[in-house]
């Protein structure tokens, strides 16, 4: 046995007396026993009640013999694909592989397959024909009902059925994975369980299924995109434990996939009984040989303040995975994971954030959503601020009080990401003002996304106004603090909504800000988001109504050189976009074209970045913008 690890080998289980676990977990990360990793909180949990876990950490799923090393587990494997969906893992938004994997020893790529939940599914059936099989995790979550897939750009049926599963326990799945494993544990048989909250199942039967809605069946809207955003918005508006409906969807032969309501959130007490396990918040130390596991640079220093999230990004899947109900620690708990943390050898004083999907979210967003849920069809944030919106930092702002005050403790940063219009809502600047003081190492990161009100709108995000008094705010307590720090602005291209018209748009604006994003990030279709549906269907699931989508690869290659178009690398798709979308009055010499005029002297092109000889461009009396003007212009 390797210290206080869970086994991930034969000997190492009969090291602790156990000839035969009760649960086999196949997870297609690394192993690392830290709370950030959902295969850590699920097998520790299941420890905790009393099972015996036993990890198979990225088997070959081509060698059946990779799934055998514990032998047949009393209850059942579970499965999880890692801590994101694999496609993601594997794949940028252009389909090219990635050329590393942060949760794989050594960052090396191709350890776990393509859709890895099925994968493993299908080779725990080849060898195990009865053995229950209950799927979990992120990419579980979000393919638990027919869904859009991107990266074969087909509709594909629920991941129970492609895996072969028992059972999904989707979203974060604490209560649900003890209820299943109690359940198991009392001899009922897998095909009866039925009843619990957060899991989906599939039967022959749904006559007894009472308080249900019948989504548009598998061949409906496979035959019928507007038939999925139909299903879709029927799956958004029940995502909630108080008012969440059964869910049915029907598929050929008679077999029905069926979706329970939402499992309840944690409450503070069971959140810090989680976080309380006995984690060795590292990974395993077979692990060492090959450098470790990267995913552990990010976490290791960082704590995990609260989870859920009700911002409600159209792009974003938390609604659909954690939940718009937000549950928080108590200060107690990170606390003493920060002492803790402050006695590693390698802790330099630097906590390096405090936070969750939205880090200054430390409660629900109003007070009757712990027992009426939340509204249906109403945001909290969007298009504006709930008139019941509970705006309160003040919780936030005692918790990083505390651990800036734990001794060994230089710094607390917060990186986990700032919901600006939220922020804006609070009519007390003491949290804005100790936010830029001492929680922001120079650069403060946020995500406007963009800054076309039309695409904004689709995306789900407040009017670029918002940003803009943002922006300005935070400038102005810089300013009296005497201090020099920038906003660094995330930003997408080609979301469904946006034309060429709205990226030049994005352009000018980034034209006058006197900067470029060495990043930008191109619309990902992920799995179970509204942006993706959009996508799919050319249909808002919202409303219903049309909206552009941009899927031709050249089109978007176009929006996302405009956001960059002083690369010169850049200038042929910026100068195709300018002509395109009828602004060739922002190709010349003056100051706010983006770039100069193609055929110059000899037919050289200027701007191209290749050497050429360029006309030199008039003196204009200003100092041209560096990435340290950030935001210092209007």
């Amino acid at each position: 046995m390797a210290g206080g690890f869970l086994p991930i080998t034969k000997e190492e289980m009969e090291g602790r007396g156990i000839a035969q676990p009760d649960f086999v977990y196949v997870i297609g990360d690394a192993y690392v026993d830290h709370p950030s990793f959902g295969h850590a909180i699920i097998s520790r949990l299941l420890e905790a009640h009393g099972y015996s876990v036993g990890i198979i950490s990225q088997p070959d799923w081509k060698d059946e013999s990779s799934i055998r090393v514990f032998g047949r587990p009393r209850l059942a494997f579970l499965v999880s694909a890692g801590n994101m969906d694999s496609m993601v893992n594997h794949y940028f938004v252009s389909k090219k592989h990635r050329p590393n994997d942060a949760y794989t020893p050594g960052g090396e790529t191709g350890k776990r397959p393509d859709r890895a939940t099925a994968a493993y599914g299908n080779l725990i059936r080849r060898s195990y024909k009865d053995v229950p099989i209950v799927v979990g995790g992120v990419e579980a979550s979000l393919r638990r009902l027919a869904h859009y897939d991107y990266w074969s750009d087909s509709f594909r049926r629920s991941v129970l059925l492609d895996a072969q599963a028992d059972l999904i326990s989707y979203g974060m799945g604490e209560h649900s994975i003890v209820e299943i494993a109690d359940a198991l544990d009392s001899g009922m048989d897998v095909k009866d369980i039925t009843f619990i909250a957060g899991t989906v199942y599939k039967t022959k039967d749904i006559s007894g299924i009472y308080d249900s809605l019948l989504l548009p069946s598998y061949e409906e809207m496979k035959e019928k995109p507007d038939k999925y955003a139909e299903s879709f918005r029927i799956q958004y508006e029940n995502t909630d434990p108080f008012t969440g409906k059964y869910l049915v969807e029907e598929y050929p032969n008679g077999t029905y996939v069926v979706q329970n309501p939402p499992a309840l959130p944690l409450t503070t007490e069971e959140m810090d009984d989680v976080y309380g396990l006995p984690y060795q918040y590292t990974y395993h130390p077979s692990y060492e040989e090959k450098g470790g596991v990267p995913a552990i640079t990010e976490v290791k220093f960082s704590l995990a303040s609260s989870r859920g999230c009700f911002g409600g990004c159209n792009f974003c899947a938390l609604t659909f995975h954690q939940g718009r109900t937000v549950q928080a620690r108590s200060h107690a708990s990170i606390l003493k994971e920060a002492e803790r943390m402050v006695q590693e050898p390698d802790f330099k004083g630097y906590i390096h954030d405090v936070g969750g999907p939205t880090a200054n979210f430390r409660h629900p967003s109003c007070g009757k959503q712990l027992t009426a849920g939340v509204c249906k069809n109403k945001q909290c944030l969007f298009p504006k601020p709930c008139k019941n919106l509970t705006v309160d930092h003040s919780d936030y702002l005692e918790l990083l009080r505390k651990l800036r005050s734990v001794k060994g403790v230089k710094k607390v940063f917060v990186r986990s990401g700032i919901r600006f219009d939220y922020l804006m809502a609070d009519k007390d600047d003491t949290f804005f003002r100790e936010l830029a003081e001492y929680h922001v190492s120079g650069q403060l990161k946020v995500a406007p996304e963009h800054i076309s009100d039309v695409v904004l709108k689709k995306m789900g995000k407040p009017e670029a106004a918002v940003y803009e008094r943002f922006a300005k705010k935070f400038r102005k307590i810089n300013e009296q603090l005497g201090m020099k720090q920038y906003l660094v602005p995330y930003l997408m291209s080609s979301h469904p909504g946006s034309t060429l018209k709205e990226a030049v748009e994005l352009a000018e604006y980034l034209r006058d800000l006197g900067y470029m994003p060495e990043q930008v990030q191109d619309f990902y279709p992920t799995p179970s988001t509204v942006s993706t549906v959009m996508y799919y269907t050319g249909i808002d699931p919202r409303d219903g109504k049309k909206v552009y989508v941009c899927r031709n690869p050249h089109e978007k290659a176009m929006q996302r050189a405009l956001i960059q178009y002083r690369n010169p690398k850049n200038y042929e798709l910026v100068y195709e976009a300018l002509r395109k979308a009828g602004r060739e009055d922002l190709i010349g010499f003056a100051p706010e074209c983006l770039i100069k005029p193609r055929r110059i002297a000899g037919n050289k092109q200027a701007g191209s970045g290749d050497g050429q000889k360029r006309i030199p461009r008039k003196k204009e009396g200003k100092k041209k913008k560096t990435i340290r003007n950030i935001h210092k212009k209007k």
